[in-house]
């Protein structure tokens, strides 16, 4: 194993260090070879439809089980929290073996609530989704000329009123030959998979296959219920099944049992290990995502534009004329004078409810950095798909450290405000330390009662409850507390100029200033609004996220986007004399958040319309208020941290007695 692979796993395995009683696994990270006639076990995740957005248990449904029982996967973070539930299957193959009409089971006669079931699953469309060696099941379907890909197959199948079962399944498992000699191999499936040197046991010439693609084809077919009586799992259907995706035969009927088969076949393929995953991760829409970077570039380009005539121009214009005056010039030009440069002795005034302003920079900061160090990470490679859970688990482990930057920032600003006094610090990081997870905590609990009543595997075991409440007390908590104690410690930023004791009253506006906020929110919202189709269309839809990279770069754009908004609406407040611009500068770039939301209702209504029931609209809007309220701390503190550098660098030029 090589340090680079090594470090992958540290840094994941960090993050799990709460799971003792969970095997450690990271999938898609090696190769398994398996020899001829090796079992290879097929697993099941959790049924998952986009009119519900709600996932089940695969065995909630009356489907064959494993002689075994059912046994619940190694499973990470990241997995549980997405809603996956990964379990056995009775379905196994022999590797490199073909095998055609293989009975499973059948069922004991289906109730009225099993039937009942059923029919509700088929038709809000559920998605029965299987694995092979950690590669979901690939189905296609011909549209006029093209193929389209999905993964997974559905349940069933509604025709005229009467509900048909997809109960035998065409499996085709794509192999490449192992070629590597000298490298560690993994016998398994990923579960206690056992590494085994190879070095020194060249005297095998027995072939070994690797699996690089994973397909299947439901079908409906009539079993005969007579001759599958005295059949046992494994067996072999007595008569010849023929395989027709395009006709449906097996109508499911309250008191009436359904048998289920399946076939494999191997076929030797030229595709790389490494590269299997591309089958699911093909990039489509690459030039509307250069697109939407060009778009970003161009308002860039634009707020730069402004921002340089108003350092070049106005700015360093008044200031050399301001200091080539002398004293008594200056004080008669005071006189004279309007906009930035009367609020000299305002501009710095304490905003209103200081301390959550600082609380929520501080949790800004903190979103801020978990997003810039997942999204670096997923572009590197270490959280790509083929690593189940991995992104999710990742998110957590870099907002609990980020946790001292949170504290830091928070407590410095806090200081900073009122002139280095140390008092209150403590109260500031346990503010920190709740406010967005408190919030968060809130809406996800909410959520989780529903998703509760449903049944749904998309909520969060109890247990796991404990586990993230501990993880927040006793690893989060301590780091803020931690990094308030630096941020106590360190000097506070001096202001360049004096404040007046009696606040200098504002003159009245043309527009109100809020409206200009608000507006200021269109700007970064333009330049990430096409990527963010492709995020919710992964979120919702059940796509495949991966390109990190160019959400990466978009994630850059954001950041400057942000920054540049917030410094030019900063600078107008300052020219109207309008010296309060604490919040403003954070709400100024803060505001794209309003946006976003209103995105995903619009996403909801036009894109999401076959999402059906309150309690799906429901968990939609909470999961989007619950994002929404993360971009707006870390798009907000862009804004205030940007805005703030600026008034410093501007008053810090002025003179003055």
């Amino acid at each position: 194993m090589g340090t680079f692979d090594k470090f992958k796993i540290w840094v994941v395995f960090i993050g799990l260090v709460f799971q003792l009683g969970h095997g450690f696994y990271l999938p898609g990270s090696y190769p398994h070879k398996y020899e001829v006639g090796d079992y290879l076990n097929v697993k099941v995740n959790s049924l998952t439809s986009i009119d519900t957005e709600m996932p089940f248990s695969y065995y909630s449904l009356p489907f064959c089980q494993p002689i075994e029982g059912v046994k619940d996967s190694a499973e990470n973070l990241g997995e549980l929290l997405m809603g996956d539930r990964i379990e056995n299957s009775p379905y196994r193959f022999k590797s490199y073996t073909n095998e055609s009409d293989i009975f499973l089971c059948q069922t004991k006669p289906l109730s009225g609530e099993e039937f009942k079931l059923l029919k509700e699953r088929i038709d809000e469309m559920y998605q029965v989704n299987v694995m092979l060696d950690n590669l979901p099941a690939i189905r296609y379907t011909k549209k006029e000329n093209y193929f389209l890909r999905w993964t997974g197959y559905p349940v069933g199948i509604k025709i005229q009123d009467v509900y048909y079962i997809f109960n035998h399944l065409k499996f085709t498992v794509l192999v490449h030959k192992y070629e590597e000699a000298n490298v560690a191999r993994v016998m398994g499936t990923g579960d206690g998979a056992e590494v085994i040197s190879t070095v020194g046991n060249s005297g095998s010439e027995t072939p070994g296959y690797m699996v690089v693609g994973f397909e299947v084809v439901p079908c409906s077919f009539q079993h005969n219920t007579g001759s599958v009586k005295n059949l046992k799992m494994y067996n072999k259907y007595p008569s010849p099944i023929k395989c027709d995706p395009t006709t449906v035969a097996m109508p499911i009927k309250e008191n009436e049992p359904v048998a289920f088969t399946y076939e494999v076949t191997f076929v030797e393929s030229d595709i790389k290990w490494p590269s299997r995953w591309d089958a699911y991760l093909k990039m489509e829409g690459a030039k509307v995502h250069w697109f939407s970077i060009l778009n970003s570039l161009m308002v860039i380009t634009f707020l730069a534009g402004i921002v340089l005539v108003i350092f070049l121009r106005t700015v360093r214009r008044d200031l050399t004329r301001y200091e080539e005056l002398d004293k008594e010039a200056q004080a008669q030009m005071n006189e004279e004078l309007s906009g930035w440069k009367l609020v000299v002795g305002d501009v710095f005034r304490a905003p209103g409810n200081p301390a959550l302003l600082c609380v929520m920079v501080g949790d800004g900061v903190q979103i801020l950095g978990m997003a810039v160090g997942t999204i670096m990470f997923a572009a590197l490679g270490f959280m790509s798909p083929a690593s189940r859970g991995t992104l999710i688990t990742g998110m957590v482990f870099f907002y609990m450290i980020l946790g001292i930057a949170a504290g830091y920032v928070a407590v410095r600003l806090w200081r900073t405000i009122f002139c280095g006094d140390h008092k209150g610090w403590v109260s500031v990081s346990w503010k920190v330390a709740s406010f967005f997870p408190g919030i968060s905590f809130l809406i996800l609990t909410t959520l989780n009662f529903l998703l509760w009543g449903s049944h749904s595997t998309g909520a969060i075991p109890f247990s796991l409850f404990v586990i993230l409440i501990l993880l927040w007390f006793c690893i989060s908590v301590p780091l803020t507390l931690v990094g308030g104690y630096f941020g106590a410690k360190a000097p506070h930023i001096e202001y360049p100029v004096r404040t007046n004791q009696i606040p200098r009253e504002i003159p009245p506006q043309k527009y109100p200033s809020w409206l200009l906020v608000l507006g200021a929110g269109t700007l970064p919202f333009g330049t990430l609004f096409i990527e963010l189709f492709f995020i919710m269309s992964s979120i919702w839809m059940g796509r495949v996220y991966y390109v990190f990279g160019f959400l990466l770069i978009v994630m850059i754009l954001l950041v400057v986007v942000c920054a540049e908004v917030s410094l030019v609406l900063t600078y107008m407040h300052l020219c109207v004399e309008d010296y309060k611009w604490w919040w403003k500068s954070f709400f100024a770039s803060g505001s794209v958040a309003l946006y976003i939301f209103l995105y995903s209702v619009n996403y909801l209504i036009f894109d999401l319309k076959s999402l059906s029931g309150p309690v799906s609209a429901t968990l939609y809007l909470g999961y989007s208020l619950f994002m929404v309220l993360a971009i707006m701390l870390a798009t907000g503190t862009v804004g205030f941290l940007s805005s703030f550098w600026f008034v410093h660098y501007l008053f810090s030029s002025v003179k003055i007695d």
